[in-house]
């Protein structure tokens, strides 16, 4: 009979911070557990590291990397775990001692669900700037499988390494997938498109580090167009957009907005009205289509409208006006990141 959870661990040049992360995954509260480290081609000492805890720790399994980089070392760990249940974890994180314990009972309790999240504490908090905080407070307050569903189209709703997961469902849907784009949040974007159900503890189990240097800064697959890109894409095979293409509104019509908006519409989509609120836009026509104000959409016959303004307050208050007006989220309209 295999541990009751394989965690997840690729690593490259982590020596700095391995030791940290280690300890928090041998400290869980729940220790039948594997420990798979993936090391991709570490030049420092983290196989050093990983040697001298293997040695006293049998759960820890150390494996090579066939390919090159971070997808290929994930789905090589899938494929040598010998649990059913994986949890992700990075080598600059650090897990809650309930971490395991809290997201298997509730896998177990939840047999409909096929991944389970948590809430994160950013550290050192001294490094975290405005933009990221105001994130990361957004996630944690994405929670029930509705309003990760709500919101998936805006950002990436999970930390990775907070993610325990089935393992066969997402074999089963391609595993880890090689791009321009970052990973985690493809692989979300088809869980949720393939129906599988997503939800997140309201604990924070995860210290998520913060650095310059931390590969969501510095990877160009994490760049801001390889975002709208992979947004679009996912949008464009969205049922509940599909179904209502001839009749579509775009909220925002400045310049940046437009430009997120392209990677949808270069897919054949057509906007037939765009929303703002400044009366220097309002009346101009924009690819032949009106600028109007928002009371314009208080009619009838409800178009379909896709949220594209950026900030997170004015997000909130555009979803109050619309669900005054009667619209209902998903059903008639959605919030893009």
């Amino acid at each position: 009979m295999g541990p009751r959870v394989s965690v997840l661990l690729p690593l490259r040049n982590a020596a700095a911070t391995l030791d940290e992360c280690i300890t928090s995954i041998q400290s869980q509260s729940l220790q039948d557990f594997e420990l798979l480290a993936i090391n991709d081609g570490s030049s420092d000492q983290t196989l050093a590291i990983l040697e001298r805890y293997a040695d006293r720790d049998q759960r820890l399994r150390i494996l090579s990397n066939p390919g090159k980089g971070l997808v290929d070392a994930l789905n090589y760990g899938l494929a040598q775990a010998g649990s059913p249940l994986i949890a992700r974890i990075d080598g600059d994180d650090r897990m809650h001692t309930e971490r395991l314990s809290r997201q298997l009972a509730f896998l177990q309790q939840n047999p409909n669900v096929t991944l389970v999240a948590s809430q994160a504490r950013i550290f050192p908090e001294e490094q975290l700037q405005a933009g990221f905080r105001e994130y990361i407070r957004w996630q944690n307050r994405c929670l029930s499988a509705a309003e990760i569903a709500h919101n998936i189209y805006i950002e990436s709703p999970f930390p990775h390494p907070s993610v325990t997961f089935r393992r066969t469902p997402i074999i089963q849907i391609g595993g880890y997938r090689q791009g321009p784009f970052p990973e985690d949040y493809d692989l979300w974007l088809r869980l949720h498109q393939a129906g599988h159900r997503m939800e997140k503890l309201p604990h924070k189990l995860l210290d998520w580090r913060e650095s310059p240097g931390r590969v969501s800064r510095t990877d160009p697959r994490c760049s801001r167009e390889a975002f709208d890109s992979l947004r679009a894409r996912y949008l464009a095979k969205e049922p509940r957009l599909l179904e209502r293409r001839h009749d579509l509104v775009v909220w925002g019509a400045g310049r940046k907005t437009r430009k997120r908006c392209r990677y949808l519409l270069d897919y054949g989509f057509k906007v037939n009205a765009w929303i703002d609120i400044d009366p220097r836009k309002i009346g101009n026509r924009i690819d032949n289509a009106p600028v109007v104000d928002p009371e314009w959409l208080n009619q009838k016959k409800r178009p379909f409208v896709l949220v594209y303004v950026n900030n997170h307050g004015a997000r909130e208050l555009i979803g109050e006006q619309l669900s005054s007006f009667g619209y209902r989220v998903e059903k008639d309209f959605l919030m893009v990141g």
